[in-house]
């Protein structure tokens, strides 16, 4: 009997695809090394700051078929998620949840009523936040890049690196710059679907 239960698991293990996402009981796609934290923002970005990394939040919600996308097809991809994971601290937000989120400027909100503060209206949207924390914005002020929607490989993980290397304090556009690691993929052979 326990032979055969044994075996049913692992067929069901076969059975689930590669890329497949996690979901959790508030119905949005989970990676285990996404963190979990207050979601205070100033705290989350000293802390991410500690560890040497950028703190980037992820508004998604329940049913999207972009988010499905991102998780199934980015975030399982080993090129992007060791980058991701070397320098970025990741925080999900639910667009229409109900956890208590702090502010920069110290207003305590819900994370549905921080989306709408915000602005934040598309999911998934990609917020990258500074390495210090502002005096007096909010995180929609505070925000050094955001990328609302869901996007293919090289423009996902290019815009993560180009936030890394501090892209948005050059004369580079993101879409410059883009469109130079596109070039410089095409010359490699590496250019795969963009």
């Amino acid at each position: 009997m326990f032979a055969r239960l044994l075996s049913a698991v692992f067929m069901l293990a076969l059975a689930v695809p590669a890329g497949a996402a996690t979901i959790g009981e508030d119905g949005l796609h989970k990676q285990d090394w996404f963190a979990v934290t207050f979601k205070d923002i100033a705290e989350d970005i000293e802390t991410a700051r500690d560890e040497g990394k950028r703190l980037v939040i992820i508004f998604e919600q329940r049913g999207c078929i972009y988010c499905t996308k991102m998780h199934e097809e980015l975030l399982s991809d080993p090129e992007i998620t060791d980058f991701l994971k070397a320098h970025f601290k990741i925080v999900q937000f639910n667009m229409f949840g109900d956890e208590e989120v702090t502010d920069l400027d110290g207003d305590v909100l819900t994370e549905k009523t921080a989306s709408r503060k915000w602005g934040y209206v598309f999911t998934p949207t990609i917020v990258f936040l500074p390495q210090e924390v502002p005096q007096e914005k909010t995180v929609a002020e505070a925000a050094v890049s955001t990328m609302p929607g869901a996007f293919g490989k090289w423009t996902f993980l290019n815009m993560f690196r180009w936030v890394h290397e501090k892209g948005y304090e050059s004369d580079e556009h993101f879409q410059r710059y883009h469109a130079r690691i596109i070039q410089e993929l095409r010359a490699e052979g590496r250019l795969e679907g963009e």
